[in-house]
């Protein structure tokens, strides 16, 4: 929460527990704090962008289910480097084997993160984000978020984390 945010909720809080016959300043208040606390739930990480579960079986099942936005930590063999996508913020894509017959796509923002130095055969794991398609699925945000507006992702690579 920034500083002007900080002494809005202050003077807030002082109206809310007032005393005086007038309850509107307090109904003003109570309504104002509940959209501050919503507001920041979206802004700095709210429960439903935690991850959801750890392992392949996670990604396997938002995948049968076509499931998205799901936040995963996962890991898996590099079958494919595939060439960057340097269409608006540049990514290196590769594909991932997570579990026997299921690939995924893993999509890192490299302006906002290192490459990854992997090879055809590596193993690597990560923390992102699942987004569905008919190809087994996406994994993306395998990085930091200079807003603040999601929780941060990660791949680890020959002991080295990349976020």
């Amino acid at each position: 929460m920034d500083a002007k945010t900080s002494r809005l909720v202050t003077r807030l809080a002082t109206a809310l527990f007032a005393g005086g016959k007038n309850k509107w300043p307090r109904v003003a208040a109570i309504v104002v704090l509940l959209g501050i606390a919503a507001f920041s739930a979206t802004r700095y990480g709210s429960p439903d962008q935690l991850p959801a579960g750890t392992g392949a079986d996670v990604i396997v099942e938002a995948y049968k289910s076509r499931t998205s936005s799901v936040w995963v930590e996962a890991g898996g063999r590099v079958e494919k480097l595939l060439s960057d996508d340097n269409d608006g913020s540049r990514h290196q894509r590769f594909i991932l084997s997570i579990a026997p017959g299921h690939t995924v796509l893993v999509a890192h923002n490299i302006d906002l993160a290192q490459r990854i130095p992997a090879s055809e055969g590596d193993r690597v794991t990560f923390r992102g984000e699942y987004e569905y398609n008919d190809r087994g699925g996406v994994i993306h945000w395998t990085h930091h978020d200079p807003q603040g507006r999601h929780i941060g992702g990660w791949i680890e690579h020959a002991g080295t984390r990349y976020k």
